[in-house]
């Protein structure tokens, strides 16, 4: 077995010492401090108590009951007389209301040049009216002073004729519109129509167009 030499502090000769006997010293100085530092980190165990019972404790006593008072009969109120309305009285004092007055369309102005124009046809046409009726007049005169009367004609006979009259008072073949009753009366008034021409007309050419077919009546008394 080696052993470890060591020199003599003292000037002697060097001891020696046993190599196992160190290395069991350096191993009880490790285990110490492993010992010494595990039982320095863990803390004692936390302890429980517990506490026995002779017996189970008995439930509480229910709370005592507590009887209700009886409900009395409440009766519903009787319903109040409502007072009667009141009749609103007109205020004669109050002012009238005010009618509303509603705006009217204003009229355009007046042309008074087609009102002139107006004027003036309606005076043209009075103006041509009057032309023929005044040359009828004439056209029935002349027919009637040319009719031979017959006999036993009464006097509220009435015969319609159309004429078609041609320019310069020419007639075409007269046409009985409506008769009188009285045949004789009626023949007597066409051969007057044709005996008669040429009819008297106007001797503004214009207004032949009013000539070209006219109606015509007559009776015995006119």
């Amino acid at each position: 077995m080696s052993a470890a030499v060591y020199p003599n502090p003292y000037g002697h000769e060097p001891y020696r010492l046993p190599a196992g006997l160190l290395a069991v010293a350096v191993h009880g100085a490790f285990f110490a401090l492993l010992y010494f530092g595990f039982s320095w980190q863990t803390e004692p165990p936390a302890t429980m108590s517990v506490e026995l019972w002779d017996s189970i404790p008995s439930a509480p006593a229910a709370p005592p009951k507590v009887e209700e008072p009886p409900v009395e009969a409440v009766e519903p109120p009787k319903p109040e007389s409502q007072p009667e309305p009141e009749i609103a009285i007109p205020d004669k004092k109050a002012k009238p209301q005010e009618k509303k007055v509603e705006a009217k369309p204003v009229a355009p102005p007046v042309d008074e040049a087609a009102l002139r124009e107006q004027a003036e046809r309606a005076e043209r046409a009075a103006a041509t009216g009057r032309v023929v009726d005044e040359y009828v007049a004439k056209i029935k005169g002349k027919i009637k002073g040319k009719v031979v009367m017959p006999p036993d004609v009464p006097d509220d006979a009435r015969a319609e004729f159309l004429v078609t009259v041609l320019p310069g008072g020419s007639v075409l073949n007269p046409r009985l519109l409506k008769s009188s009753g009285h045949a004789a009366y009626d023949n007597a008034v066409e051969r007057a129509i044709l005996k008669a021409q040429p009819l008297p007309l106007p001797p503004d050419a214009a207004l032949f167009n009013r000539f070209r077919e006219l109606r015509l009546v007559f009776r015995p008394k006119e």
